[in-house]
């Protein structure tokens, strides 16, 4: 039986993940209304866009996962700053195919590159003459069960294409 046992784990392949770089793949701040914004009352309406991209960028199992976060503040009707990051990771993966590689992509990923994307977006508007602004955590677990809910129920109206495994938008 441990014979058994062992040879399965022989012709099993190992499932291997490693962060192999986290780097700043673009950045954007704009203050469109300053300076009359700094004389108002800073009570902004925050508005937070989220999306995550992956890509296959070689044959050896090294995939590039791109967190971007879009941060509008807005004082009625006057843009006080919109700050975009895009956060990026190469991460080694190999032993992992299919959904589990979906969801490693979509979950994993974002999860290590969001804190500094949100320390790169905090920075920003404090150098932009700002109050700090510290984002709260995001679940991508959540949000990865929560897509491929939204993408059953868009199966079952109509014939929905599945992602392809070497490039995924979450």
């Amino acid at each position: 039986m441990a014979d058994e046992q062992a040879a399965a784990q022989e012709q099993a392949p190992q499932q291997q993940f490693t962060l192999q770089r986290i780097y700043t793949k673009d950045v954007s701040f704009e203050s469109p209304s300053t300076p009359k914004i700094f004389r108002q009352n800073w009570q902004p309406n925050v508005n937070v866009d989220l999306n995550t991209k992956s890509s296959r960028i070689d044959e050896e199992g090294n995939f590039e996962v791109v967190l971007t976060l879009t941060v509008t503040a807005k004082i009625e009707e006057d843009t006080a700053f919109l700050v975009e990051v895009q956060q990026a990771g190469i991460f080694y993966m190999v032993g992992i195919e299919g959904e589990p590689l979906r969801q490693v992509l979509a979950t994993v990923g974002p999860n290590i590159l969001f804190p500094y994307a949100r320390e790169n977006i905090d920075s920003l508007v404090i150098k932009g003459g700002f109050p700090a602004l510290m984002l709260a955590p995001v679940n991508f677990d959540a949000l990865y069960r929560q897509a491929l809910a939204q993408q059953a129920a868009q199966e079952g109206g109509a014939a929905v294409e599945a992602p392809a495994e070497d490039s995924t938008e979450h």
